[in-house]
């Protein structure tokens, strides 16, 4: 703060100190400072400065303790900090300082008295001086005058040439005829410049033919220069007024005829105009010679806005043109439109008899359409039938329905106050219905940020027919792309590219179709591009999951068309168990701007996964979407269940195709089966034999044996081999017992839970044997005793079964066989068993038995059975 305070103070005493100095007021009470050889030097000269003491002035008490100090200033402001320079210092009454490497400018030195004796003294001021470091004026160049106007006075203006930073004086000298001299004078310094003077005179055209010399001359302190003479004459100098009141007529009200006038100074003998549309940026220039302030102009556009500008000079090769005047803008009448519309279309079926056409066209450029297009007449035109359809409308498009059938041709003109344009006619056709007229290898590559380079390959053999290409392209945003204004470009059937920029933007991505059309058939090939990439800021939202059969159904949506940054490649779907710490499995899915949504069918049931999608441009991968987690509940793979069903019955077939297999196995499961379990054998006590039989026996009463005899079929079938056994339910621990031919049921008896299946082995003649009969008397028993009575005679006649008659529980032998009647046993057969089966089954009931299989083969060719009329 202190520092602050005596820097103030410092400042202001300096700057009082040189408003005194400026004022020429004697400020220098204690002394004098003088510079040798003089306060001006040129650059690079030594200074000495004189600093001395007025007499009876210094340090009062102790004289021999003065002390001059020097300080220096360079363009008022101190040197170094506060307290200034000390250049050199003697105690004396006088001092002499010398000073050197002083810079351009001004530089103040103050010489001040310190009294050493005293520590609370501040050095008092003494005198001070300004020493100005400068160089010697240069020539003056390029001295040129003028003078605007017939009424004007002469001004000239030169060169100075460097800056000397010394006050320097030039003075403009004019000598003309009669020895007319004029002049006048200005200086230069650090605050104002003096390059133009003006004479204050005016040269008359009179003095056309006479001659003025003129000349500057510069002078500061440390020399002076003077510029070469500049001669002129009037012409040369006199620059006329630019023209005023320009006007313009069109003539008949015609667009590209009119007549420019102005005014001019009296004297002036050449124009030049100039002019151009509002738009462009290159001038129309035209010369015109003693024009008297007027001209036609003949190639002007209609309905365009003009700038006109002009220009004069007094004379054809002498002199100076003049400014240009103000600028005159208008707008030129319209004309009847030139040339004819781009046009272009869309075909879209609505049902089996109409369709819709959607025509497109280009504005007409202004040259063309010379005026403001009103309407445009739409016209369809059925060729055959002569049917036509008009319309008019104020945008560049059109949509209409005309039927499926015919050959229809569409034509468009443009309408202003005017009049109408040529129509354009085009041909409407499938555009992309004709395989072979399809280009080939259609490519599209990224060119700068703002065009796409499309090349492609003829359609073969058809290229001959081909009348041009057209290069289509639409941006690619959500929702339908029939919907979308297209672009287009026609190429002539040469070229095999197109650089396609309109309306062309970065980070979009475009479809871009190439058609080939011949006179009344098309075909087309499409692709996608964009103009530049990026990677997509974020990925495809899972909106769904949901289970079809064996396959997942992933849902999403489509990132939003400003998070695409061009155009996607793929679309990727990650999942991978909850919790799992593997690498996820994707698929990869080719994009389709009308897909959302695909099936995956490689999931595991029952195990919770998370899914997430990515998308893919050229320039990489997007981040992931979001998660979902789903968890397939899942069926019966039927794949899986086919083949290994097949698997196993190709195993089974296998083993059992082996003999040895198959009866191991059929022996396993006899084995396995229940005890109360019996196959069910065909009652014969039941059978349509039985019940017939005694209305027949009625009727004819024959002899058993006779019956029997005579059932017989007309052809027999291939012998029957049946094992004759004998099954018996015996308690355990009973030996088996077999019936001897013969034997019959004699000495052996058995209790009511026992069951006995006997078979006999029949004789080979056509009668029953006696055992035979006995066992068909035994059947007609079993046939129709009742469930609770005895066993009787078998040679009893039968008696009636009911036809409702089911059989018991008891089987086909009855309980009490001990009642049937003996018959003699050939001693000579012996029992025989053959087959003995224990059950081992699971189902163990104390009530059943063990089996017993005897007997010999019985065969149905031994066994007939019969009855005759």
């Amino acid at each position: 703060m202190a520092h602050t305070v005596r820097g103030c103070s410092l400042a202001l005493i300096f700057l009082f100190m040189w408003l005194l100095i400026k004022a020429n007021i004697d400020v220098c009470k204690l002394g004098t400072v003088t510079v040798q050889p003089a306060p001006v030097i040129p650059l690079g000269s030594t200074a000495n400065i004189s600093c001395s003491l007025n007499p009876k002035q210094g340090c009062s008490h102790y004289p021999s303790y003065n002390e001059l100090i020097l300080l220096k200033f360079v363009n008022d402001v101190l040197v170094e900090k506060l307290h200034g320079k000390k250049v050199h210092g003697h105690p004396s009454h006088s001092s002499i300082f010398q000073v050197t490497n002083l810079s351009l400018g001004m530089t103040l030195f103050v010489c001040k008295l310190n009294c050493s004796n005293s520590q609370k003294t501040q050095p008092v001021p003494v005198c001070g001086v300004e020493i100005s470091v400068g160089v010697a004026p240069e020539s003056p160049q390029s001295i040129s005058c003028v003078q605007k106007g017939e009424h004007g006075t002469v001004a000239c203006s030169w060169n100075s040439g460097k800056v000397t930073y010394l006050k320097t004086y030039y003075t403009l000298q004019l000598t003309g005829p009669n020895n007319v001299t004029y002049q006048n004078q200005c200086y230069s310094d650090n605050r104002q410049n003096c390059s133009r003077l003006d004479l204050g005179i005016n040269l008359t055209p009179d003095l056309a033919e006479s001659r003025f010399i003129v000349h500057v001359t510069a002078t500061n302190d440390l020399g002076n220069s003077s510029s070469l003479l500049h001669t002129f004459t009037f012409l040369d100098i006199v620059r006329p007024l630019p023209p005023w009141d320009i006007r313009i007529n069109f003539l008949n009200a015609s667009g590209s005829r009119c007549t420019l006038q102005w005014e001019d100074e009296g004297q002036v003998v050449l124009n030049r105009l100039r002019y151009q549309p509002l738009n462009s940026t290159s001038w129309n220039m035209v010369n015109a010679t003693n024009a008297k302030g007027r001209y036609d102009l003949q190639d002007l556009r209609p309905f365009t806005e003009y700038e006109f500008q002009i220009s004069s000079k007094l004379h054809l090769s002498q002199g100076s043109w003049s400014n240009w005047s103000e600028s005159l803008r208008t707008r030129t009448p319209e004309e009847e439109p030139v040339g004819t519309l781009d046009i272009w279309y869309m075909k879209q079926d609505i049902d089996c008899d109409r369709q819709q056409i959607s025509l497109f066209w280009k504005s007409l450029n202004p040259s063309e359409a010379r005026g403001k297009i009103l309407h445009y007449q739409v016209t369809l035109q059925e060729v055959t039938k002569k049917t036509t359809l008009q319309n008019t409308t104020r945008h560049t498009f059109w949509t209409g329905v005309i039927p499926r059938t015919g050959a229809w041709t569409a034509s468009v003109s443009a309408a202003n106050s005017k009049g109408t344009s040529a129509p354009t006619h085009i041909n409407i056709v499938d555009l992309c219905g004709t395989g072979f007229l399809a280009p080939h290898q259609v490519s599209a590559k990224s060119g700068n940020m703002d065009n796409i380079m499309v090349t492609w390959q003829p359609p073969g053999k058809a290229d001959s027919v081909i009348r041009e290409y057209i290069v289509e392209w639409r941006a690619l945003q959500q929702g339908s792309v029939m919907n979308l204004t297209p672009h287009w470009l026609r190429i002539p059937p040469y070229n095999m590219s197109a650089l396609i920029s309109e309306k062309i933007k970065p980070y979009i991505c475009y479809e871009i179709r190439v058609h080939a059309l011949s006179e009344d058939q098309g075909g087309c090939s499409s692709i996608r591009g964009d103009s530049s990439h990026k990677v997509p800021l974020s990925g495809p939202h899972i909106t769904a999951i949901t289970e079809k059969k064996e396959s997942l159904f992933i849902s999403w949506t489509h990132i939003p068309f400003l998070e695409q940054r061009g155009c996607i490649l793929h679309y990727r779907i990650y999942w991978k168990e909850r919790h799992s710490t593997a690498q996820p499995e994707l698929c990869e899915i080719q994009y389709r701007h009308s897909q959302n949504s695909h099936p995956i069918s490689s999931l595991q049931p029952k195990v919770t996964y998370v899914l997430w999608m990515t998308a893919v441009t050229a320039a990489g991968e997007s981040p992931q979407g979001n998660e979902r987690e789903f968890c397939p509940q899942g069926k019966a793979n039927w794949k899986t269940f086919v083949i290994s069903s097949i698997c196993i019955a190709i195993i089974v077939v296998g083993t059992f195709s082996i003999r040895y297999f198959r009866q191991k196995a059929f022996t396993l499961l006899s084995t396995l089966k229940p005890q109360w379990y019996c196959r069910t054998i065909p009652d014969p006590a039941n059978s349509t034999w039985v019940k017939k039989y005694p209305i027949m026996e009625e009727k004819i009463q024959p002899p058993m044996d006779n019956l029997l005899m005579a059932w017989s079929a007309p052809e027999e079938p291939e012998p029957l081999i049946i094992n004759e056994v004998l099954y018996q339910m015996i308690p355990v621990g009973r030996q088996p017992y077999c019936f001897k031919r013969g034997q019959g049921f004699q000495g052996y008896s058995t209790s009511k839970e026992d069951t006995i299946y006997l078979a006999t082995n029949p004789q080979t003649t056509g009668t029953l044997t006696a055992e035979s009969r006995q066992l068909v008397n035994l059947y007609k028993v079993l046939g129709s005793r009742d469930p609770d009575s005895k066993l009787g005679n078998l040679t009893s006649p039968l008696t009636v079964t009911p036809v409702n008659y089911l059989p018991t529980h008891e089987g086909y032998l009855p309980s009490n066989i001990e009642d049937l009647s003996s018959h003699e046993v050939d001693p000579s057969d012996s029992l025989d068993l053959d087959h003995q089966h224990i059950s081992l089954s699971i189902f163990a009931s104390s009530s059943l038995r063990p089996l017993t299989f005897c007997g010999e083969r019985l065969t149905l060719d031994r066994l007939k059975m019969g009855y005759e009329k």
